[in-house]
């Protein structure tokens, strides 16, 4: 049974979309994707030819840097806010797992 190819669509980190329509999407210049891949900070996929690809995901992190960059902070300054974001949201996902473990820990040890 053959698998359709569109299906890798749906996946963030698929690297579907050309730096002209990143940049469009997000309504920046191309220039600014190419300083976050020269920054280090957003590394785009290359196809065959050397041409940059980019996912979901990665427009995503684009965004949220855009964001921060606008409201006035450096670009270093901004990759250290999105990954103090992105731990403090992992660790509450951590905590809410570990109450919810607890919680069901009580529940089975109640008469």
């Amino acid at each position: 049974m053959s698998t359709d190819p569109t299906n890798r669509l749906d996946d963030p980190d698929f690297p579907a979309l050309t730096m002209s329509q990143a940049a469009e999407l997000l309504g920046v210049q191309p220039a600014f994707l190419r300083s976050l891949d020269i920054g280090g900070v957003l590394e785009p996929f290359r196809s065959p030819g050397g041409h940059r690809r980019y996912s979901r995901h990665q427009l995503a992190l684009a965004a949220r840097l855009r964001e921060l960059l606008d409201g006035g902070h450096s670009l270093a300054s901004a990759e250290t806010i999105v990954g103090l974001q992105d731990e403090l949201t992992s660790a509450r996902a951590d905590a809410d797992r570990l109450r919810q473990d607890a919680a069901a820990r009580d529940s089975d040890n109640k008469p």
